[in-house]
């Protein structure tokens, strides 16, 4: 175990020396969320899908679903909440997700995209395009954080909070779906 170890560090102290940075870690709560909304959205046969959040009937997620591709996820306050709690009632979906991308109350958005409908990942296989992060700002979830001017410890930490943030989205959108 001692001699594992020991090489286990001595590999990566070369890998260090040598400019390679290890990739981070990929694990993400958002993965079974992202599974269940999109499965409850194809049963439903719907490709949009919208939510007031029950802690505060002013803050709306939606979501447009293009299957198999992308999950494209707003969450804001809204300045009208009739207006749009009565879109969802009448499930007028890809109008509560137009008006919360284009007329959120300011700094209140959040836009997610979910490449491959599966999930936050923080650094995507080689041949998948990257998840993104925007709130005042913008974070693509490619692995890269040296290029984005961040450390490998606030790259860690906005994926972190966006794939929590992303959880809570998707089970009131998985719910909604579901009724």
């Amino acid at each position: 175990m001692i001699i594992r170890t020991r090489s286990c560090l001595a590999a990566a102290l070369v890998a260090s020396s040598l400019g390679f940075t290890p990739v981070p870690d990929q694990s993400s709560r958002s993965v079974s969320a992202a599974k269940e909304l999109t499965q409850a959205l194809e049963a439903a046969k719907l490709d949009s899908i919208a939510a007031v959040d029950p802690a505060d009937p002013t803050m709306f997620s939606a979501a447009l679903y293009i299957s198999g591709s992308q999950l494209l996820v707003v969450s804001a306050k809204y300045a009208a909440p009739p207006l749009l709690a009565a879109k969802i009632k009448t499930k007028e979906y890809r109008d509560v997700y137009v008006d919360l991308s284009s007329a959120s109350v300011a700094g209140t958005k959040v836009f997610i995209i979910d490449q491959n409908c599966d999930g936050l990942v923080s650094k995507p296989s080689d041949n998948d395009p990257p998840d993104s992060w925007e709130t005042s700002k913008s974070v693509s979830f490619d692995g890269e954080w040296r290029k984005a001017k961040m450390t490998e410890s606030d790259y860690m930490k906005a994926f972190t909070t966006a794939d929590e943030h992303y959880v809570k989205v998707l089970a009131l959108l998985t719910a909604q779906a579901k009724r």
